[in-house]
């Protein structure tokens, strides 16, 4: 050992003058050692599998993340022995350990990028997908060594500012004083640079870019002519206000002749109306709006009504609807107010709000309407939404309001994270139930379900209302935790969903990271994975949900098939 540091010692003495720069040596000699270590434990575990199969690049990004998070942690340890006083290693013994070290760190390194391709192979085979040789092990380590030297440059930075800040106070003020105002400083700096100039210009920019997308108008997207349709000449709402993801939801339809060629039975055209943004100035003139135009095409006189809660950018996912309008032969009306034209996750920062406002001035809307009615000619009422869409769908019925008259039951895909009623049922499910999959209490309000039908639960029976929860256990918008920083879900505790590798492991701070970057990927997984719903897995939780008469095994089993076959990957994502 004595032997091999002699060597490295006089390898790094005569560096300057093979044209290593002095400054380049301080910074390696000025790195923590506990930082390193725990920055390369971090990175290899960044590469183990999380709820998706991740490309290089999302890999590379998360790798970089990791090993920043794990770089800070063993800084601030550092930081803590040192102010603690306790003991430090001596100069020589440091000396054998920055060796140790580095050689530890560059063999866990190389022996966890060589299995990253069989970690990601083992979600990938649960999701169907042809494995791959190579987790191009030379671009995720650059890739996550670029994200780290930005981070570590701008910790640097940071740092920077508050010593120079610490050292013209300490004239005036106490050295601890001053090295807190100093960190005030630069956090308020640097703060405004990333709301102020960062943040505001970013959202400006995606919200010009959104509206223009929301309002171009696709050549191959005809405006109806029929009288009923929304969008046609007689329409309450014009075809050019009903913006881009409310036309494709109108175009998109299916005729009476579609669905009767089917089922082989007499069918009708469903109602679809969708009111657009840019149609009235309020939420509540927009709300209006749609309950005008659902006396107009006679919504009121089909057995079936829909409240639909679009998401972000108001887009609705066609599988969902078709197959319900399918299962009731047309017999069936829907309606969905857009409150936005930005993605999920955009609307969620800029406007946290409106989504819940719309669906809830919506629904006080019809409600209110349908409430007049006469019990036995009124249609059944539903509520769906996908994703932000479930989640400002639950917030547009208060229990208090519908108790003594409630609506017929509710469909919710994917409900985000923040879904408060979502998580207050999981929480509350029963001892033996797995977190994805909960069973709440008797099961006549509340069900869950997934890719397989768990819906037809042994000795219960369904109440006034259905309710009717379908979620993947691959899905990082429904499971993905914060308190994932510091503690294993319960989702990942045995048994398992199908579609979750048996190869994933908690690691503290680094799973957390593993599902936000899996977030990102969510609406690019496989259909019938992740954030993506396959439109035949809709079909079960829509027959327990609306429970339409007169379907046997072998017709749903029929259409099932057929809406496999014509599912296409929508060029309009969810989010």
């Amino acid at each position: 050992m004595r032997d091999l540091y002699d060597r490295l010692r006089h390898r790094l003495r005569r560096l300057p003058r093979t044209g290593m720069p002095d400054g380049l040596l301080r910074l390696l000699a000025s790195l923590s050692i506990p930082g390193v270590l725990l920055a390369t434990l971090f990175f290899a575990a960044s590469l183990t599998p999380s709820l998706l199969p991740r490309p290089y690049a999302l890999q590379g990004v998360l790798s970089g993340l990791s090993l920043a998070a794990g770089y800070a942690i063993g800084v601030m340890g550092q930081w803590l022995w040192d102010y603690l006083e306790l003991p430090s290693l001596g100069a020589r013994v440091h000396r054998i350990v920055v060796v140790i070290a580095g050689a530890i760190c560059a063999a866990i390194a190389l022996v966890y990028l060589w299995r990253a391709s069989e970690w990601q192979n083992s979600v990938r085979v649960l999701m169907e997908l042809e494995p791959v040789d190579s987790a191009h092990p030379f671009r995720v380590g650059l890739i996550a060594l670029l994200v780290f030297l930005l981070l570590f440059a701008l910790a640097r930075l940071f740092g920077l500012i508050l010593h120079a800040v610490s050292r013209r106070l300490r004239r005036w003020i106490p050295r601890r004083i001053a090295n807190v105002v100093g960190a005030l400083v630069a956090i308020t700096l640097f703060w405004s640079v990333i709301d102020g100039i960062f943040l505001s210009y970013s959202l400006r920019s995606m919200d010009r870019s959104f509206q223009q997308v929301d309002a171009r108008i696709e050549p191959e997207v005809e405006k109806p002519t029929a009288p009923q349709r929304t969008g046609s000449d007689a329409s309450l709402v014009s075809w050019e206000d009903l913006g881009r993801p409310g036309r494709n939801f109108i175009d998109s339809m299916p005729s009476a002749d579609e669905i009767a060629a089917f089922s082989g039975e007499r069918a009708q055209d469903p109602v679809r109306v969708y009111v657009g943004l840019n149609s009235d100035d309020t939420i509540e003139a927009r709300a209006r709006r749609a309950l005008d135009e659902l006396k107009r095409t006679d919504a009121f006189e089909r057995s079936t009504l829909i409240l639909l809660t679009p998401t972000g950018r108001g887009w609705i996912d066609n599988g969902a609807i078709d197959t319900v309008e399918y299962l009731h032969h047309g017999d069936i009306a829907s309606v969905a107010v857009q409150y936005s034209y930005l993605p999920s996750w955009l609307s969620l920062m800029a406007e946290p709000e409106y989504g819940a406002d719309t669906a809830e001035a919506l629904f006080a809307a019809v409600y209110g309407y349908w409430r007049e009615l006469p019990a036995d000619e009124r249609p059944d009422l539903y509520l769906h939404g996908l994703s932000l869409g479930a989640l400002n769908s639950e917030r547009a019925a208060d229990l208090y309001d519908i108790i003594g008259d409630p609506f017929s039951g509710a469909l919710w895909s994917g409900p985000p994270f923040r879904s408060a009623t979502w998580r207050d049922i999981t929480r509350q499910r029963q001892p033996d139930s797995p977190a994805w999959l909960p069973h709440f209490r008797d099961g006549s309000i509340v069900r869950f379900t997934n890719q397989h039908d768990h819906l037809d639960i042994p000795g219960a029976e369904w109440g006034p209302m259905r309710i009717v929860y379908l979620q993947y256990a691959s899905d990082p918008i429904t499971f993905f935790e914060p308190e994932a920083l510091y503690r294993q879900p319960a989702w990942m505790e045995e048994p398992r969903g199908p579609d979750v590798s048996p190869e994933l492991r908690w690691y503290p701070v680094v799973t957390m990271l593993q599902l936000a970057i899996d977030i990102i990927a969510a609406d690019n997984a496989p259909m019938g994975y992740g954030h993506v719903f396959a439109p035949e897995h809709y079909i079960d939780a829509w027959l327990a949900v609306t429970d339409p008469p007169g379907w046997s095994e072998g017709e749903i089993e029929a259409l099932k098939a057929y809406q496999r076959e014509r599912r296409q990957p929508t060029a309009d994502a969810p989010e």
